[in-house]
């Protein structure tokens, strides 16, 4: 596309039209913008248009469009075509901070976000000269430019908040603050007069605090590694500006808005923040400067409202106060009984009530409640940083503090007795204060692992818990029947057993509960406790313990599905996955109805799959129902295949599980799929479950696919060839090929042979990886067990001459050390063996002398530990990565694979059958093997061979 008028127009127009309400107008414009993204100038043509129409809409439609661009096809991906020429991103790079910064505030925050993505992937290296020009831009003096830059950098910087420790991480840090940190102390100081200056002026005051909001963002990213000796020579500056930031109270910021916080507020907040950093990392350099902001913050939090806009600066401040109380050589400050129970009454207690605003988000927005609450993403809260502060304080004064909160807790607990209908809300206050004093150490395994052994856990649960529980209406108070539930659900591990069983129906009931909160929580407590393990690692709770209960909570759990809110509650459909798991066969007189229900479900997210995690364990459920159901009676099979469904990594995972149950050859409904699997579009996203499907295919039905389907053999191999050229996935491709070298019959693939090792060959020469060289080993030793050591020897060679020793030399004996897993290294062990005792070029030609080390190896590959080393450049996927979940694919735990074993039971001790092998070589060979091994093999390798030959009783001749 050209830079003119005419293409500028042409944007125009369809940037106009992807704004329309009318589908059928603004789906072909975006197509038309999609179509033509990837042609030289696209972008400059975007930046152009956004800088010099008139028309503001259209400015800020080519802003979001540029940025959206940028994201999507900036990184360079490895396999892939690069989408922006080379060109494009010298002349983006080249402007568009200047474009930013004269920008419209709207426009500006566009693209200070595509500079911040262009930043993660090409500064420092790709764009040197980024800092030197925003830094100058300090010097113009006008705010909407110093803002502009301060909110680029912060995008920047706040990367370094979580990225692990690395020297080129440490270079770029040390790059930036020797450009950075000193204009950006001179401008926090001149930030700071200015707000002095201008004390009267609102306008101006929002500008000058947004400033410093994104100046003390700044202070916390380039100190979070570590401390840099410019912070260090100028904390006083920062920590003296800091405190007095933290004290002051302009009447003009306060804002009336009691949901939203102001800029006030959120720079107080950030200060906490930046304190905390400080008190826990850097506690020695920041002590002079400690009870000065002990005292602010302190006076802060109990001076602050209970309103919604205050959450995060009461909360980074009880953080604070958390971190500090926490460490050895500030527990001084809090020994006294009198602070203790100041902190206890004025800044724990009120923090720990359930406002107004937690009663709404229960009642009206579950999702988030219970998002916040179960899954422990209330890090903001209230709550929970007065819970963590209970614990800080617990550290060293557990028994002043548990004393003083028990009275707290018996007052509240009074008050609910005395009018419940009213004082509710004491109960749940005692409840939480109850779960932060005893909880000491948490897993999401197995709930509180260590607790406070001044709290009696199972006398509050007798006396103040199992009475909600067995109220008969299940709807009233449901907020303390979800404390109670919660409470069983975190102590699971300290209560005993009889009192989790004496739980159970209770829970059940509770699956009734109108409101959202109580039944998701009813259905997570019964999965927790379902997955919990007795002593001999069986479940503690057994089939047999559950079979009264079995029908009704099985039915209770899909009734919850039909309650308001939960028709896709990933919790409940967990705890169904979890039910049929521990009731196995107990489940199988209800799996025509079960699996009514289910499929009745799959049938309904299909139309809108929008809860990935639902959908998971929905495949779950139907993986553990067909293994069930399939173990008890072969037969229904059948039944389930007629269930195969429009999601496609999930279903690959469901065929492939069904087809290896098949006993027999390869059902003709399965081969008319086949072709179709080998389409390329279906591979995206899919990798793992369409390899495990095409091995499944190729176990059950490598004799069919020869005689019938022997034209598709290219287009597998080709699945392996785009596999294989992908660093991510080679090891994807490393099973199919294994898996067609295992089953195919050695004729059908004799004419694609040479160029597989010639593939791979090209691979290892341009992109050589750890991963790629184990899984390359176990191929050729698997490809040795199957043809033969001869043929392994006769294919390198006939690719080029001696390669066959190269390969030795260069690859099997130095990393053979590297393979690791019980089969791959049994595998490897056979092969080796095999070259060793059935190549007659390892005994006569030039490949002799590496007779003796390829042994050496064989014995170090037996008795030395594995080498997990893996050089620094290396960046893949492992092949022992589990992946988490991902829309595209995850794996399903109830389908999974057995591990196979391609040489199977004939071989069982590898040591062994090196013995025997050898003795059988030196029968045929009289003198030789001996001498050998006398000369080159070293002592300790000696030694271990001889105790081989004794152990299968065989000696060499």
């Amino acid at each position: 596309m050209d830079l003119n008028d005419a293409n500028l127009q042409t944007l125009t127009e369809f940037l106009r039209k992807t704004l329309d309400p009318d589908p059928s107008v603004r789906r072909p414009a975006e197509k038309f913008l999609e179509s033509v993204e990837g042609s030289q100038n696209y972008p400059v043509l975007l930046l152009t248009l956004l800088e010099k129409s008139q028309d503001n809409v259209i400015r800020v439609c080519a802003a979001v469009t540029f940025k959206n661009y940028i994201k999507r096809n900036w990184r360079i991906i490895e396999d892939d075509l690069n989408k922006i020429s080379d060109p494009d991103r010298t002349t983006v790079k080249a402007n568009i901070v200047n474009l930013m910064l004269r920008s419209p505030e709207q426009i500006q925050k566009q693209l200070s976000d595509a500079i911040s993505i262009i930043g993660r992937e090409d500064f420092p290296q790709k764009w040197p000269d980024l800092l030197t020009e925003m830094v100058t831009r300090f010097q113009s003096g006008d705010f909407h430019i110093i803002n502009g830059v301060l909110r680029t950098a912060h995008s920047l910087f706040k990367r370094y908040r979580h990225e692990f420790k690395s020297n080129e991480l440490w270079l770029e840090i040390k790059l930036v603050l020797d450009t950075f940190a000193a204009p950006l102390t001179e401008l926090f100081k001149a930030t700071i007069e200015l707000c002095q200056t201008h004390a009267k002026d609102i306008n101006a005051l929002k500008v000058l605090f947004s400033s410093l909001t994104l100046i003390s963002k700044l202070f916390y990213s380039l100190n979070f590694q570590d401390l840099p000796e410019f912070f260090e020579d100028n904390m006083e500056t920062w920590m003296s500006n800091f405190h007095n930031l933290l004290t002051l109270d302009n009447q003009l910021l306060q804002t009336d808005d009691e949901e939203e916080a102001g800029l006030l507020e959120m720079l107080k907040s950030q200060i906490c923040d930046n304190a905390a950093l400080y008190a826990q990392k850097y506690d020695e350099e920041f002590q002079p400067y400690l009870p000065r902001f002990v005292t602010a913050i302190w006076n802060l939090l109990v001076s602050t409202g209970q309103e919604v806009k205050y959450d995060l600066l009461v909360s980074n401040a009880i953080q604070f106060l958390a971190s500090v109380c926490e460490r050895p050589h500030y527990k001084n400050l809090f020994e006294d009984q009198n602070t203790l129970t100041s902190i206890c009454e004025k800044v724990i207690v009120p923090n720990m009530e359930f406002r107004s605003a937690d009663e709404e988000a229960f009642e009206d927005n579950s999702e988030e409640y219970i998002r916040r609450d179960l899954e422990g993403s209330d890090i903001d809260t209230r709550r929970r940083a007065a819970c963590d502060l209970v614990r800080g304080l617990c550290k060293f004064f557990e028994g002043p503090v548990t004393a003083i909160f028990s009275g707290y807790v018996s007052s509240m607990l009074a008050e609910y007795a005395k009018n419940p209908g009213m004082n509710w809300k004491h109960k749940d206050a005692a409840i939480y204060l109850v779960t932060s004093l005893a909880s000491k150490a948490q897993t999401q395994k197995h709930g509180i692992t260590q607790a406070n052994e001044l709290v009696n856990l199972t006398e509050f649960f007798v006396n103040h818990i199992i009475t909600d529980l067995k109220s008969p209406n299940v709807n009233e108070f449901p907020v303390l029947k979800a404390d109670a539930i919660k409470y069983v659900m975190i102590f699971r591990s300290q209560l005993p057993k009889e009192q989790l069983l004496q739980a159970v129906p209770l829970l059940m009931a509770h699956l009734q509960a109108e409101s959202a909160v109580e039944h998701t929580y009813a259905a997570h407590a019964l999965e927790r406790l379902f997955t919990m393990r007795g002593p001999n690692n069986s479940t503690l709770i057994t089939p047999l313990e559950m079979a009264p209960f079995t029908q009704d909570l099985l039915i209770n759990l899909f009734k919850a599905l039909s309650l308001p809110g939960s028709a896709e509650n990933e919790y409940i459909m967990k705890a169904i996955m979890r039910s049929f798991s521990l009731l196995q066969e107990a489940i199988v007189p209800y799996i025509p109805t079960l699996i009514g229900q289910l499929t009745q479900k799959l049938l309904l997210v299909s139309k809108n799959p929008s809860k990935p995690h639902f959908n998971h364990y929905l495949f779950e459920s139907l993986c553990l129902s067909i293994r069930i159901t399939c173990k008890a009676t072969p037969g229904t099979v059948g039944s389930f295949e007629e269930a195969l469904f429009p999601f496609v990594p999930y279903v690959f995972q469901v065929m492939s599980l069904l087809l290896e149950i098949h006993v027999d050859s390869i059902p003709s409904s399965y081969m008319a799929l086949f072709p179709h699997l080998l389409q390329p579009a279906l591979a995206r996203g899919n990798i793992p479950p369409l390899v495990r499907l095409l091995q499944a295919y190729l176990e059950k039905g490598a004799p069919t696919i020869a005689s019938s389907a022997a034209d598709k053999i290219p287009g597998l191999l080709g699945v392996f060839q785009k596999l294989i050229a992908s660093k991510a996935n080679d090891h994807q491709g490393f099973y199919l090929l294994n898996s067609i070298v295992e089953h195919m019959p050695p004729e059908s693939i004799t004419q694609y042979r040479k160029q597989i090792f010639i593939l791979l060959f090209q691979r290892l020469q341009s992109s050589k990886t750890t991963k790629f060289i184990k899984s390359f080993l176990v191929f050729i030793n698997l490809y040795c067990v199957k043809y033969g050591a001869i043929a392994l020897q006769e294919i390198f060679d006939s690719i080029q001459p001696k390669m066959f020793g190269m390969v030795l030399e260069k690859v099997i004996i130095p990393e053979v050390q590297k393979v690791s897993g019980p089969v791959d290294k049994k595998i490897c062990a056979v092969g080796i063996t095999k070259v060793l005792t059935e190549c007659p070029a390892m005994m006569d030609t030039e490949y002799t002398k590496l007779w003796t080390p390829l042994l050496q190896a064989l014995i170090g590959f037996f008795e030395l530990p594995e080498d997990n080393s893996i050089p620094d450049d290396e960046h893949f996927i492992d092949i022992e990565d589990t992946p988490g979940y991902q829309t595209a694919f995850s794996q399903l735990a109830f389908a999974g694979k057995k591990e196979h074993d391609p040489i199977g039971e004939t071989i069982g001790n590898p040591k062994i059958l090196l013995a025997h092998s050898l003795h059988k070589l030196s029968t045929a060979c009289p003198g030789r093997v001996p001498s050998m091994l006398s000369t080159s093999l070293n002592a300790e390798a000696l030694q271990f061979l001889q105790g081989y030959l004794q152990a299968a009783s065989v000696q060499l001749v």
